[in-house]
């Protein structure tokens, strides 16, 4: 749980680059949303080796990788994190598949089948998330719960038409 006294070490904004979404069905408007709401509520995030925050973010995808825009909320201190999409491609794709599932089954299943398949859903979300903090490990510190969010911010990028 973050320290919502240290304003050096949160993100305050986070934004989606336009020209890397391609579409987004209500499902996954309501996922990115939610995300980015708990994200601002709730994060800690403090580059290493940087300058402190508070942060502004822009995630985008550039060739094969994820760009993480890092700016201080006030001043022109700037960063560019950038990771190679490569080794999220499996969780991500399996990510997707499980959430299809999902609202399939959200439409009528039993609840049992729909409490089976969020399990699944939550531990591929973790995967992703542990993925996401190891690539970042050395650069950024960040919490579980924050690199949770992230990682649903970068599957949201990922989607394509």
């Amino acid at each position: 749980m973050s320290d919502r006294t240290d304003t050096s070490a949160r993100i305050v904004a986070i934004e989606l680059d336009q020209k890397s979404i391609v579409r987004w069905s209500p499902e996954v408007e309501h996922e990115r949303n939610v995300a980015i709401f708990d994200l601002l509520e709730e994060n800690r995030f403090r580059l290493l080796d940087g300058f402190s925050g508070p942060y502004r973010i822009v995630l985008s995808l550039r060739d094969s990788n994820l760009v993480m825009d890092v700016r201080r909320e006030e001043g022109e201190e700037s960063a560019e994190i950038v990771l190679a999409v490569r080794p999220f491609r499996r969780v991500i794709k399996d990510y997707f598949l499980i959430c299809d599932s999902y609202f399939q089954a959200i439409k009528g299943a039993p609840p049992s089948r729909i409490e089976a398949i969020d399990m699944a859903r939550r531990g591929l979300h973790n995967e992703g998330s542990d993925l996401l903090r190891d690539a970042l490990q050395g650069r950024v510190e960040l919490d579980h719960d924050t690199a949770r969010r992230l990682f649903t911010l970068v599957c949201v990028l990922h989607i394509r038409g």
